[in-house]
């Protein structure tokens, strides 16, 4: 699979561009990323995607937003989907842009768009005043096809990022995945934490929460971790350690199952994959180190009757 590349300048030939803000990148945003794939691979052409910075949109059709990956996430999800090029402007950049110089500039002039994807609900240009039959129309005048992916649908209705975010605000990361297609995912690199689990023989790993990124509920999880020496199942706290600490940054501290090492600094992806309890503030340190204890082996009984492949061995992070 080819790189995936962020550009700033013309493309060197002409693409078939998928549209869209692609937060999660869950299976209705897959079909339009791999419907612009496939059409490239097929007539030659350079697979591109045109999304805004994750967290360069504070509002999204008129609500507060938290998005839930960030971008460094994103371009790993988009590149999975087999795009090479993409272009992630922050919004303040466009978001002056009418649609018929967002098509001429963007997509004629950056992208050399032969077909271009999205969904039916996809709209651009100032205040979002454009539409799918207004990029069509534009289209037949710079020279590229559009094409209108259908909605991918879940229990009759259609998949959105709107309710993949209230399912992990409501603690059902199951609900989450079978929307997104994967396990949602805290992705980072590892931060010092206190270190108070050292003295305690249940040493973690600390990821925090990027600004405005949305958070799931506050809680522990039966998880999967990906580290660059192999992938393990874990268990992850998301919160602010109110037992421990003052700090009020949430963060994705986990400890992983079955594994000895150092990850400081190191890149780790946690997939959070079951609910088990609410977070809580201990009355010292030595209960809430028994509670952790029965959080672990909580979390091997999940994943026993689960029966969720074990991933010790496995490839690490990819």
């Amino acid at each position: 699979m080819a790189k995936l590349i962020t550009i700033e300048q013309p493309l060197e030939r002409e693409s078939a561009v998928a549209l869209g803000f692609f937060d999660g990148v869950h299976l209705g945003h897959r079909a339009v990323l791999r419907a612009a794939a496939d059409c490239a691979a097929e007539k030659g052409l350079l697979s591109g995607a045109f999304t805004f910075a994750a967290d360069s949109v504070p509002v999204k059709q008129g609500r507060t937003l938290s998005y839930l990956y960030t971008d460094r996430q994103k371009m790993q999800e988009l590149e999975a989907c087999g795009i090479e090029r993409v272009y992630c402007p922050p919004f303040s950049q466009l978001c002056a842009l009418d649609g018929a110089a967002f098509c001429r500039e963007v997509l004629a002039g950056l992208f050399h768009a032969r077909e271009v994807f999205c969904g039916g609900d996809f709209h651009f240009g100032a205040k979002a005043a454009w539409d799918v039959a207004s990029l069509r129309q534009f289209g037949a005048e710079m020279g590229f096809a559009v094409h209108q992916v259908a909605p991918v649908l879940a229990d009759g209705e259609k998949i959105s990022s709107s309710t993949i975010r209230q399912a992990l605000l409501d603690g059902k990361p199951e609900q989450a995945a079978a929307l997104l297609g994967a396990p949602y995912a805290v992705l980072g690199n590892v931060v010092h934490g206190a270190a108070l689990g050292r003295t305690h023989a249940v040493p973690t790993i600390n990821i925090p929460f990027a600004a405005g990124q949305l958070v799931p509920r506050y809680g522990v999880y039966v998880s999967r971790t990906h580290t660059p020496q192999g992938c393990f199942d874990s268990v992850t706290d998301i919160g602010v350690k109110p037992t421990v600490s003052e700090a009020q940054l949430p963060a994705a501290e986990t400890f992983l199952l079955d594994f000895s090492g150092d990850l400081y600094e190191q890149p780790c992806r946690v997939e959070l994959l079951h609910f088990l309890r609410g977070e809580r503030k201990f009355p010292n340190v030595e209960q809430l180190y028994r509670q952790i204890a029965q959080d672990q082996k909580d979390s091997r009984e999940w994943l026993k009757q689960s029966e969720i492949e074990t991933p010790a061995g496995r490839a690490g992070l990819q």
